[in-house]
C-alpha cells in the first residue's frame, strides 16, 4: 500500500478531483464538487509544496484537512446555494399568474359563476364574496384560482 501511495503525483489528485466533479455533476449533491475542489488544491500542494511536505503522507493530509475544510464551508457559508428556488414560480401555472390582475366580467354572474376578460383572453372565474353582484362590464381583480377558475372579487 505505501509503494503505491508513494507513487501518487499532481495527475493523480487532478484526474481524482475530475472524476469527482463529473460524478458531482451526475448527482447534484454539492458534497463531491468540494471534495474535487479540495482534490485539485492537493494536485497544487504537491506541485509547489517542497519535497519535504510533499510526501505521499502530506498529500493525504493537506487533501483530508482541505476536503473537511471545504465541506464545512458548504454546508455553512455557501447552504443558500443547495436550495433550489423556482426561476418562474408561476411558468406553465398560467391562473396563478393571473393573481393581482384586472380585468372586466363579460356578463353577469350568476349563482357566483361568470366569465372575465383580462387581456385578449376570456376566463372562467367566481365570485370571492357571492353576496356583491357582479354585473357585464364590471372592473375585477383576480384574488386566486381554483383549478382552470379564476376568483375575483369587484373592484
Amino acid at each position: 500500500m505505501e509503494q503505491i501511495l508513494g507513487e501518487l503525483t499532481v495527475w493523480h489528485w487532478l484526474a481524482l478531483g475530475l472524476v469527482l466533479f463529473g460524478i458531482e455533476m451526475m448527482t447534484g449533491t454539492f458534497d463531491l464538487l468540494m471534495v474535487s475542489i479540495a482534490a485539485w488544491l492537493t494536485g497544487g500542494f504537491a506541485w509547489a509544496a517542497p519535497e519535504a511536505y510533499a510526501v505521499w503522507q502530506g498529500q493525504l493530509a493537506f487533501f483530508g484537512i482541505a476536503a473537511l475544510a471545504l465541506i464545512v464551508i458548504g454546508r455553512t457559508l455557501l447552504s443558500g446555494m443547495r436550495n433550489r428556488g423556482d426561476e418562474h414560480p408561476t411558468l406553465n401555472k398560467r391562473m396563478v399568474s393571473l393573481v393581482g390582475q384586472r380585468g372586466q366580467a363579460t356578463g353577469d354572474f350568476s349563482g357566483g359563476n361568470g366569465q372575465i376578460k383580462i387581456g385578449d383572453s376570456v376566463w372562467g372565474a367566481e365570485a370571492a364574496d357571492r353576496m356583491v353582484p357582479i354585473h357585464a362590464g364590471d372592473s375585477v381583480v383576480v384574488e386566486g384560482a381554483r383549478m382552470t377558475t379564476a376568483i375575483v372579487r369587484k373592484v
